[in-house]
């Protein structure tokens, strides 16, 4: 993840678009992330942690 968050990309969850540097509300954005290609794919990020997340819990139910 990047640190500057300032000049870091952010994936916009209402536009779709990647941004660079802190452009939108925070409501609206995801990471922030090291390159733009990385928050290009921020969704699928999004979708791999939730699932790890389900089966995590899922898991720990047993």
């Amino acid at each position: 993840m990047a640190e500057d968050k300032e000049h870091a990309f952010w994936y916009n969850m209402r536009t779709g678009e990647v941004e660079h540097g802190l452009q939108s509300t925070s409501l609206d954005r995801v990471g922030p992330f090291n390159t733009r290609e990385d928050a290009s794919h921020a969704l699928e990020k999004l979708r791999a942690n939730s699932a790890k997340w389900s089966e995590d819990d899922a898991r720990d139910a047993r």
